[in-house]
């Protein structure tokens, strides 16, 4: 058996005649004290000489800086996940203690992601854009979500909105979703850092690669049929039934991507599919549960980054501001997360965005542009 370096490491690579086992976890870097210092300095670097991470002198040469700044191991591993489309891709990887956050600084979690005081969040910003720049990737906003919002979102539970299929819910479990599934040109990839986890909330994954090959349940998700409702964050859903109609998994027949949103799909009042289109996704869900992974629990400075092809994303249900230990219910400091979104060609994109920023997609549905004047 062959050996190649893959994500920074050894690993065995079968060969023809063996079985390919199908992945079933994302892949963990552990980043080493000495890559964690590299990255503080930087971004105390970066703040110095750009002073905001949308700064556009700045994401014009996003790569260049990516290459040059990050821990050569790590833009290694970004810069291969970025065109690894494999069967044994899983799509996700987590960076185990990517960054030291300085909980003091942060301060106490805001109520709502409306509140958040971005100035102590500029450092991170700066960081999670290389990840993205290593890939290589640009990162980009989205009016659909929060009319644009910045390139950085931050994502707290909102008391308002804890029972919502969205970021800022908690009380119900977040259904394993692919970002904007209701979009044509939705990010191709996520970065997820989490600033704090007291409540141990797991994050939940699942990958199209986990069912290994294409078999004939899957096989009919490629039919243009199937319904994809806008997301909870909006009011003005159209009938259910009504909108238009797309695949589930595109691309490569044999190793597909996959556009995916459980609970507007299958589960909301909005999904109006057709009995065909619901028959077969109710088959998928039925083969796709089992494969979710929740088996990782981020901590303060870990970052989840995400093909948005391949891996679709959610969380368990949670009390913000609680967590258990010892048997006992104690209160603690509500969860924090920045996410970015990025995209690898504003040239693919140039027909949604913004006339005069190529960096603001204006998609609504499905190739439909908002109406913004």
């Amino acid at each position: 058996m062959d050996l190649q370096p893959i994500y920074g490491t050894e690993r065995p690579v079968p060969s023809v005649t063996n079985h390919l086992i199908a992945p079933k976890a994302p892949f963990i870097v552990e980043v080493t004290p000495q890559e964690r210092n590299i990255l503080s300095g930087v971004g105390n670097l970066l703040m110095k000489a750009f002073k905001n991470y949308d700064n556009p002198d700045y994401i014009s040469a996003l790569h260049l800086h990516a290459y040059q700044l990050l821990p050569e191991r790590i833009t290694r591993i970004l810069s291969r996940f970025g065109t690894d489309f494999s069967a044994d891709q899983y799509g996700a990887l987590i960076f185990r203690g990517l960054v030291d956050i300085d909980q003091e600084d942060l301060g106490p979690t805001p109520p709502n992601w409306q509140q958040a005081d971005y100035s102590k969040l500029r450092k991170y910003g700066f960081i999670c854009s290389l990840l993205h720049g290593a890939v290589p990737s640009k990162p980009v906003q989205y009016y659909a979500q929060r009319k644009g919002g910045g390139l950085l979102h931050a994502i707290i539970p909102d008391e308002k909105m804890s029972s919502t299929q969205t970021g800022a819910g908690s009380k119900t479990d977040l259904y394993v979703h692919t970002e904007d599934a209701f979009l044509l040109n939705q990010a191709d990839f996520l970065s997820f850092l989490y600033l704090r986890n007291e409540e141990e909330v797991p994050s939940t994954l699942y990958s199209i690669r986990s069912h290994g090959k294409i078999n004939p349940t899957l096989r009919k998700l490629f039919d243009p049929i199937y319904q994809c409702p806008k997301d909870a964050n909006y009011s003005d859903q159209n009938k259910p039934g009504t909108g238009p109609t797309a695949s589930v998994l595109y691309g490569n027949q044999e190793l597909p991507f996959i556009r995916f949103d459980a609970a507007e799909q299958i589960f909301s009042e909005h999904a109006g599919q057709s009995p065909e289109a619901m028959n077969n996704l109710m088959a998928f869900w039925e083969e796709a549960k089992p494969l979710i992974n929740s088996d990782f629990i981020p901590e303060s400075g870990d970052v989840v980054f995400v093909n948005n092809h391949l891996c679709a994303h959610g969380r368990s249900a949670f009390v913000a501001g609680q967590r258990t230990e010892n048997g006992k219910t104690i209160k603690c400091e509500r969860r924090q997360m920045l996410r970015m979104m990025s995209k690898t060609s504003l040239i693919n994109i140039r027909a949604v965005t913004d006339t005069h920023d190529p960096y603001f997609i204006m998609e609504e549905h499905l190739g439909k542009i908002f109406a913004t004047s």
